[in-house]
C-alpha cells in the first residue's frame, strides 16, 4: 500500500494506492484524524487513482471521515479510475455521497 497526505488551503488530500484492507485502514484513521482537527483544514480529497483493491473496511473509513468533515462544515471529494473499486464504493451507496473529481487540481480549484 502506498499513503501519502498533503495540504492544499483548506484541503487535506489523502493518495492511496495498492490494496487497502483493515490493516491499513486503522494506520490511515490514525493518520488523518488529527490533521482533519488543525485549521485551516476542513475539506478532504482521497486520490484513490492508484488505488487496486477496497474492502468493507475501506468503506467503513471513508464514511468515518465523511461523518467529521461534515461536522466542522466542510466537503469530501473522491478521485477514483478504478473499475473494480467504483463498483464497490457505487454498490454500497459511498459514491453519491462524494463529490466526484477527475483530478487533484480540479478537486481543490479555489483553495
Amino acid at each position: 500500500m502506498k499513503f501519502e497526505l498533503s495540504k492544499a488551503g483548506t484541503y487535506l488530500i489523502v493518495r492511496i494506492g495498492g490494496e487497502l484492507d483493515h490493516h491499513y485502514c486503522d494506520i490511515i484513521r490514525n493518520r488523518i484524524d488529527p490533521e482533519l482537527m488543525e485549521p485551516p483544514i476542513r475539506n478532504i480529497v482521497f486520490d484513490f487513482t492508484g488505488l487496486t483493491f477496497m474492502d468493507s473496511s475501506g468503506i467503513g473509513m471513508l464514511m468515518g471521515r465523511l461523518r467529521i468533515v461534515q461536522a466542522i462544515g466542510g466537503n469530501a471529494c473522491l478521485i477514483c479510475d478504478n473499475k473494480n473499486v467504483l463498483r464497490i464504493l457505487e454498490m454500497s451507496g459511498v459514491a453519491r455521497l462524494f463529490n466526484r473529481c477527475k483530478d487533484i487540481s480540479e478537486a481543490v480549484r479555489g483553495a
